[in-house]
């Protein structure tokens, strides 16, 4: 079992920046690939980043690709997302979670947290 909680949601400027947290709890978090999606208002879950459990293997969503950077600390038990030069359609609640593989889609992923929000001002 893992829980996940994330933080450094807030509001944001565009081309600002901002770095999310998720905190895994368990002993089993390095054995775990971690994605990053988001939701707004009225719209599907999207994909925005993975990294495998040893971060050799990293995807981006085509729309955060160049902007964000996903990495992990497995002796913190932490994944990231980097924000850079967020965009007032980056707006939206971001969920971290955990998984056997690194995947561009939810399903594989049994482990989610809360959501953070996330606002980004033009």
């Amino acid at each position: 079992q893992v829980q996940l909680v994330e933080s450094g949601g807030g509001l944001v400027q565009a081309e600002g920046s901002l770095r999310l947290s998720c905190a895994a709890s368990g002993r089993t978090f390095s054995s775990h690939a971690m994605g990053w999606f988001r939701q707004a208002p009225g719209k599907e879950r999207e994909f925005v980043a993975a990294i495998s459990w040893s971060g050799s293997t990293i995807y981006y969503g085509d729309s955060v690709k160049g902007r964000f950077t996903i990495s992990r600390d497995n002796a913190k038990n932490t994944v990231y997302l980097q924000m850079n030069s967020p965009k007032p359609e980056d707006t939206a609640v971001y969920y971290c979670a955990a998984g056997p593989f690194a995947a561009v889609t939810t399903r594989p992923y049994p482990y989610w947290g809360q959501g953070t929000q996330v606002t980004v001002s033009s």
